[in-house]
């Protein structure tokens, strides 16, 4: 349920423009992975969904995060690059995919040398995927 929130929260926000669905959503994924942790502390991968949204609440302005505070959603990037960092670390199956965001993070936040390192760890990982030889040939081009 966690994914599946996360995922719906996703599509409301990138696709069809519903923000405040998408805070919905993001509220409900967060919640489940409370849940999965509360009963299971070992599960790792159930705090990619708190990461997410810690990350991304935190990243924006201060009124904005004002506003979705008022809706009970907080958020903290350092909070959120530590839960992604913790799924990377000892996550089970999205391991990879917190790598990826944690990637994103990392360029958004001008940090390229550490964005680089952990793409060319995914390309080394998954080496028929081209996707991370072009990032990393990106990030590579932009210095």
């Amino acid at each position: 349920m966690t994914l599946t929130n996360g995922l719906q929260a996703d599509y409301a926000a990138l696709i069809e423009k519903r923000n405040v669905a998408s805070l919905r959503y993001t509220k409900q994924a967060t919640g489940w992975g409370e849940q999965t942790l509360s009963a299971d502390p070992d599960c790792y991968d159930a705090h990619i969904a708190g990461g997410i949204s810690k990350y991304l609440i935190g990243s924006m302005a201060a009124p904005v995060r004002w506003l979705v505070r008022l809706g009970g959603i907080s958020g903290d990037k350092q909070e959120g690059v530590k839960e992604l960092k913790l799924v990377a670390d000892r996550g089970h199956y999205l391991a990879p995919f917190a790598n990826i965001l944690l990637a994103i993070a990392y360029v958004r936040d001008h940090d390229k040398p550490h964005a680089r390192e952990l793409l060319a760890s995914l390309r080394d990982q998954f080496p028929a995927n081209p996707l991370f030889a072009q990032e990393i040939a990106r990030l590579d081009s932009s210095r």
